[in-house]
């Protein structure tokens, strides 16, 4: 089984990449192609085979991952189109691509999957939904699932919700970043050394979403639970409302929903 990159697209992807696999395939049995030796010293790094020919990977994989730019991709395509037999299982990583495109760009029939994962792959923690074409079947997407499984959550969507989830989770990694620096920040100002403020704000949003997963409470649920009457988390909501942040939350979601479904146009 073989896992190309043809070419991935930023360094973050390339580890992403890798962790998809961590525990499930031999680092022997990926393959990985990229245009420059630029792009591939972290499967070299990790004992993959890699190679410059994205035909060899055709040659000698099975399941192959398209995890380019979106403008890169339909040049790939047309490159390994005839090297694209039955037994081949294609999973796209690009953005905004559809399965629609895929699988006109490719061999009729041709078993086709679009993935999207997070950064906090990474760490073994990230969010990822797949949707099948019409020629992948229950088996393809088992076997993806079970890759996928190693490194976060898995879930499988229609394709409409595809670019939704690239709005809320995979933007939505960095909305938090932001947040927590905001909280941190706050810390300081009121005299908390900064380092101690990031780990503890860092260790506050991991038990939000720990708590969120395990319970299975609705967050409004969950925030209600910290709150007692004129108490200090309520004064401090009230704040936070006044800021709009809700809505404005909102608003980036819908702005980076948009602007995956764009790209797929550009």
């Amino acid at each position: 089984m073989g896992a190309p990159a043809l070419p991935w697209g930023s360094p973050a992807a390339i580890h992403s990449g890798l962790c998809i696999f961590e525990g499930k395939v031999p680092a022997g049995n990926i393959l990985a192609s990229a245009p420059s030796d630029r792009n591939l010293g972290a499967f070299q790094e990790s004992g993959c085979r890699t190679t410059h020919c994205n035909l060899e990977v055709l040659q000698d994989s099975t399941l192959v991952f398209l995890a380019t730019k979106p403008h890169v991709l339909p040049g790939v395509l047309q490159e390994i189109r005839p090297a694209v037999c039955p037994h081949h299982i294609i999973v796209s990583l690009a953005a905004g691509v559809t399965l629609q495109t895929l699988q006109r760009l490719l061999p009729a029939g041709t078993k086709v999957l679009r993935l999207m994962p997070n950064l906090p792959c990474v760490v073994q923690a990230g969010a990822m939904v797949f949707s099948r074409g019409d020629g992948a079947g229950e088996q393809e997407a088992a076997l993806l699932k079970s890759l996928l499984s190693s490194c976060g959550l898995c879930e499988e969507v229609p394709e409409s919700y595809i670019n939704i989830h690239t709005g809320l989770s995979g933007s939505g990694v960095a909305y938090v970043y932001l947040f927590a620096e905001a909280l941190a920040e706050g810390a300081v100002k009121m005299g908390m050394p900064g380092p101690l403020a990031s780990r503890i704000a860092a260790q506050t949003l991991l038990g939000a979403a720990k708590m969120m997963l395990e319970t299975g409470e609705h967050p409004a649920k969950l925030r209600g639970d910290v709150c007692t009457p004129g108490g200090t988390t309520i004064h401090a909501l009230h704040q936070l409302e006044k800021g709009a942040l809700r809505a404005t939350v909102m608003s980036a979601v819908e702005a980076a929903t948009n602007r995956a479904c764009d790209m797929g146009k550009d």
